[in-house]
């Protein structure tokens, strides 16, 4: 069977805007995959026309995202098209094809797992699952490789999604009901296998949440000491529900004076080797912990840029360290990208080694 998505975007804004990733990939993980994405202008009905009388050649389904204002005129159009009402605020079905108009935002992805996929299942008479696994600075040579064994083991039996944003990687493989559980049972432990030391969840959980819920297992508080992060590491503890249960406090320290007096870095520390440093960092981690209000401590010092520092460090340099009151570890990273990938980056690095710390 084929399936195809309209995207439907303003044509004076940049193609990076368009945003159709997350109803692509709720297709997938009800195993409908895309054969073909049409990035069409929002203001050219006949050019959705010749698309949709193509597609509907070709296709068995043809979806339509777009910005929610636009909802109205595209459903006005696939239903002028088909001639045919559509029988749900987002379906329209004749004998041989499926329709559906939804809007390209999370709300859109929502739509498509809970009302089209369902739809699309009822005609190929076929119910798919999935099974997630979710890491962080899994290199991504090693998850090619074995995705590729993956695949020599799973024939065409099972699909697989991978991507990775910010240092996370998430992988997520699907199969529908005629795939021997056995078989995606071995394929899944084969992943989880080769990367053991990565992964922090065999399910589909935020790496926030994976975090707290662990804090809360073993009855720890933590606290927070950034120093280029911008509050990002602990910004993403306190989105988690119930985060108070297990966040004590998050200090913004980017100033050195106040890493002394808030963290206790000491003065000649910070002379001697420069706020970012090894050094510093296990200052900032230790003060925290020192104080007597945490079980657990992180710290995190660095360059997100664009330019260095007066030291001449290169950008990317970060420092994260990890404390309990049994012991401090220092994890040095050279991370590359623009200041909003660094940052982004180091906090993904941040939580996964605090996860690893506890679990």
């Amino acid at each position: 069977m084929r399936y195809a998505l309209i995207v439907l975007r303003n044509p004076d804004q940049a193609l990076s805007s368009v945003r159709y990733d997350k109803i692509a990939d709720a297709f997938l993980a009800g195993g409908v995959i895309l054969d073909e994405v049409v990035l069409l202008p929002s203001d050219g009905s006949e050019a959705l026309t010749a698309a949709l009388s193509r597609l509907s050649c070709e296709c068995d389904a043809v979806f339509v995202a777009c910005e929610e204002r636009l909802l109205p005129r595209a459903r006005e159009s696939v239903a002028a098209f088909l001639n045919v009402p559509f029988g749900t605020e987002y379906l329209a079905e004749t004998e041989d094809r499926l329709y559906a108009v939804l809007p390209a935002s999370d709300r859109g992805a929502e739509i498509a797992a809970a009302e089209t996929v369902p739809a699309v299942d009822r005609r190929r008479k076929k119910k798919f699952s999935r099974m997630v696994v979710r890491a962080v600075s899994a290199p991504e040579e090693k998850v090619r490789k074995i995705l590729a064994e993956a695949e020599r083991l799973s024939g065409d039996k099972l699909l697989y999604n991978y991507r990775e944003k910010f240092g996370e990687t998430r992988i997520e493989m699907v199969y529908h009901s005629e795939t021997p559980k056995m078989l995606a049972d071995e394929t899944m432990r084969l992943i989880a296998t080769g990367l053991d030391e990565y992964i922090y969840a065999v399910e589909d959980v935020p790496l926030a949440q994976r975090v707290t819920d662990a804090l809360r297992l073993h009855r720890l508080r933590l606290s927070t000491a950034e120093s280029f992060t911008g509050g990002g590491v602990g910004g993403a503890i306190v989105s988690v529900p119930g985060a108070s249960d297990v966040f004590f406090e998050g200090i913004n320290a980017y100033d050195n004076q106040a890493k002394i007096d808030r963290l206790g870095v000491s003065p000649y520390t910070l002379k001697a080797h420069g706020a970012v440093s090894d050094e510093v960092a296990y200052e900032m981690a230790a003060g925290l912990i020192a104080q007597g209000h945490c079980d657990v401590s992180v710290a995190t010092t660095g360059i997100a840029g664009p330019q260095s520092d007066h030291t001449g460090k290169p950008v990317g340099l970060c420092y994260i360290a990890v404390g309990t009151k049994e012991r401090v570890r220092v994890f040095r990273f050279q991370l590359e990208g623009d200041r909003e990938k660094i940052t982004k980056t180091a906090i993904n690095l941040a939580l996964f080694l605090v996860y690893k710390e506890i679990k």
